[in-house]
């Protein structure tokens, strides 16, 4: 298949072009010097030269405290650029891939959300991406929306500069201790593992929403414990609360979801816990 992967120099992106040309597709890679998902006329152009058979929309505008301050951009890019990009897969009939979040949950189930639970988001940044969720499933008949959660890999975020995993072993290496929220609670997946996933869910021919997230749940400073102990990092690690870091942005407190319809297709590989994927990625990263 000829793959297009828009976002592809970004921590999903690069994955998703390096595990889809595992199995012998075709890979486009398109960065932002390519295409502009905001404007219709360079999404149209872009595509409609590749003519690909499936299309990985990666690319976001995910900084949550900058989505407050910039929220036309916000909208433009994760709720317009997914409308632009359907619009085009519906008449390329392609297969449409938008990667959206567990943060258009609000946490109050506290139990994990499956894909069919009423989303409530309480930001900015995950209002604007279930806006794209549902222009990418109203615009385009062969959509898959897939809800990820606390993301890291190998390569850094672009606008971040980081992820979790990275900013922590930069901080033990340069404070004297570390402080981690123990009252946000998700589970943070490897964007290797959600790649390799994809693959199979592409080729499925299923449409709608999926969760695709590791398996169980742990708070950040549960997360950050392991990466401590399979580093053996010697700078204290403590914990806290979310009200030790004043911020603007309202989060969700519990945002683990359960991966009901992926694990319902059939021969479909479950995801890994989060905690053996988390060792098996710093060993191959760290170690």
């Amino acid at each position: 298949m000829k793959v297009a992967v828009i976002g592809a120099d970004g921590q999903l992106g690069t994955d998703l072009c390096e595990q889809f040309g595992k199995t012998g597709n075709e890979i486009v890679r398109l960065t932002i010097d390519d295409i502009r998902i905001d404007r219709i006329d360079s999404v149209d152009m872009v595509l409609r030269s590749i003519k690909p058979e499936v299309i990985l929309n990666a690319a976001a505008f995910h900084n949550v405290p900058k989505c407050e301050e910039e929220v036309a951009m916000a909208f433009a890019v994760n709720a317009g650029g997914a409308l632009n990009v359907a619009r085009v897969a519906e008449d390329l009939h392609a297969v449409n891939v938008y990667f959206s979040t567990d943060y258009v949950f609000d946490g109050k189930k506290l139990k994990p959300y499956v894909e069919n639970d009423l989303p409530n988001p309480l930001n900015v940044y995950s209002t604007s991406k279930l806006a794209g969720e549902y222009l990418t499933l109203n615009y385009a008949s062969r959509s898959q929306v897939i809800r990820i959660s606390g993301i890291y890999g190998k390569v850094p975020s672009i606008m971040k500069g980081s992820n979790f995993v990275s900013m922590m072993v930069k901080l033990a290496a340069e404070k004297p201790e570390v402080k981690v929220v123990t009252d946000e609670v998700l589970t943070p997946t490897p964007t290797s593992e959600i790649a390799e996933k994809c693959v199979a869910l592409a080729q499925s021919g299923a449409t709608g929403v999926f969760h695709l997230s590791s398996e169980g749940e742990c708070s950040w400073f549960e997360f950050a414990q392991v990466i401590w102990e399979t580093l053996q990092l010697k700078t204290p690690l403590l914990p806290t609360s979310v009200k030790e870091f004043a911020s603007p942005v309202k989060r969700p407190f519990y945002s683990v979801m359960e991966n009901e319809r992926y694990n319902a297709l059939p021969g479909m590989q479950k995801m890994s816990h989060w905690e053996s994927a988390l060792m098996k990625f710093l060993k191959e990263q760290y170690l």
